[in-house]
Order: C-alpha cells, then sequence, then structure tokens
C-alpha cells in the first residue's frame, strides 16, 4: 500500500454486519463476529502503513434501540475484544482512547475499556479511538452546555464564542478532524458520526459490506484520498501556491482555544 499524499486521520464508518450474516442464512451475531476480526485486521494494517489517528465509528447511540439481545451481544463482544487485543496494542505501539456516552456501557465492558485505555496511554504510535454510544449531535449538545455553563459562571462572554471555543469543548477535541471518512455497505451518509468534524473531510463510500472488507479496500480508499484536491474553499491556484498541512493549519478551528 504507498500513498504519496496520506491522510492523518482516517474515520470509518463499520457498517454492514448484519446484512453480511443474513445473506448467508446466518444469525446477525455471525456477522458481528466477523466485523471485529476485520477491524483488528485494519488497525494492525493502519499502525503498520504509519497511520497517525484511526477512529473506528463502532457503537452509535442509535444502536441503543436495537433489539436486547443484540445489545448484550454486541457489549458482551466489546469487552471480549477489548481483551483480548491490549497485548497486540501494546505489541504495535497503539495508544486506545473513546468518545461517546461511555457511562451508558455495561460495568464489565466500562471496566476493559478503562483498563485498555491506562495500559496504552503511554504508547507513542498511532492512536485508535473507538467511538462507543457516540452520537455528533449529542457530542456538539454537551459542548453547547458546557459552553452555557462558562457563560453563566461569568468565565466567558457570547462575543468569545467562535468555532474554536466549540471545536475545544468537543469530547473528540484531542484528536485532529478526519482527513478521510470511510463509509461501508454502500450508505450515503454520516448516520450521526462527527458531523461538526466533517466539514471538510473527504468522503469515500463503498458498496462493501464491512465483514468483507479487505486491505485491498483500504488500498482503494486512500488511492482515492490521492486523487482529491484539497482546497478548504479556496481556488485550485492559490492550493498550488499552499502546502496542504498549511491549509489545513489555516482552517483548522483547533488551532487556538478561548
Amino acid at each position: 500500500m504507498s500513498a504519496t499524499k496520506r491522510p492523518q486521520h482516517v474515520a470509518i464508518l463499520l457498517d454492514g454486519n448484519g446484512r453480511w450474516a443474513e445473506n448467508r442464512r446466518r444469525d446477525r451475531t455471525f456477522g458481528h463476529l466477523k466485523g471485529a476480526r476485520v477491524a483488528k485486521t485494519m488497525i494492525e494494517t493502519c499502525a503498520r502503513e504509519g497511520l497517525t489517528q484511526l477512529t473506528l465509528y463502532a457503537f452509535s447511540t442509535e444502536n441503543w434501540l436495537r433489539p436486547k439481545a443484540e445489545v448484550s451481544f454486541l457489549m458482551k463482544l466489546l469487552g471480549r475484544h477489548l481483551r483480548k487485543e491490549r497485548a497486540s496494542l501494546m505489541k504495535n505501539n497503539i495508544r486506545f482512547s473513546v468518545i461517546g456516552e461511555i457511562h451508558r456501557l455495561p460495568d464489565a465492558v466500562l471496566v476493559e475499556v478503562q483498563r485498555t485505555i491506562e495500559e496504552t496511554k503511554n504508547n507513542t504510535g498511532m492512536s485508535l479511538t473507538f467511538a462507543l454510544s457516540y452520537g455528533g449531535r449529542q457530542e456538539l449538545t454537551e459542548a453547547v452546555r458546557e459552553i452555557a455553563r462558562e457563560v453563566a459562571a461569568g468565565r466567558l462572554t457570547p462575543d468569545q464564542i467562535d468555532e474554536k471555543t466549540i471545536s475545544a469543548r468537543l469530547q473528540s477535541s484531542f484528536m485532529p478532524e478526519p482527513d478521510l471518512i470511510i463509509r461501508t455497505s454502500g450508505e450515503y451518509r454520516l448516520s450521526n458520526f462527527m458531523l461538526w468534524q466533517a466539514a471538510y473531510s473527504e468522503l469515500y463510500i463503498t458498496q462493501t459490506l464491512w465483514p468483507d472488507f479487505t486491505e485491498e479496500e483500504l488500498a482503494k480508499a486512500l488511492g482515492q484520498f490521492n486523487t482529491r484536491e484539497r482546497r478548504f474553499g479556496r481556488t485550485t491556484a492559490q492550493v498550488r501556491q499552499i502546502s496542504i498541512a498549511d491549509l489545513m493549519r489555516l482552517t483548522s478551528p483547533r488551532q487556538a482555544t478561548v
């Protein structure tokens, strides 16, 4: 896999596990098991290829509405996956973090999440983030609440509120905004994922269901990213006079905080 213009941050919506299993006349849980194996492969591949940040949209706030038996299986699978893969994260020097309403996770799963964060916190390689019980609207809502509390306390005035203010109070403020968002299963929507951060993300939609996603599919996505001209509102002529890194620096709302 070779990419001359490599994204700093790749985010992936892992979609299609249930349909993959149903297409094979199997229970949906079979698709989730296969999807977890694919996630392991993609994490290790991205780390090996030198990506800086990988975010996987593993469980949305809306996913809590699924049948209780499926949600229970997903939670057990998540806990088991984290417990089994901590050694691999350490071996590959990957730092693990989460975003989302993780207080909603079962206690046993939350223990595994927190233990994985703690054990990998000093790793210096790729940053891996799981979006768990996550929703972009919920993240924005909580940021607005925080800003409102600061205004009420007199630490912030309405005139001081700008894009940087909001970005700094998002739960995901510790990571760069996604350069490339990959959506599997052919759905043409963000499904409440990183709505604020995706303003200038390149989108790659593939018909491939997540359990069939391979290193070759990832290479196609990165290859497509190579062909995109990222102008960030500027003209092509302007882009040719300035590097992409400088464009991102000038455009990113995280360059200063209030």
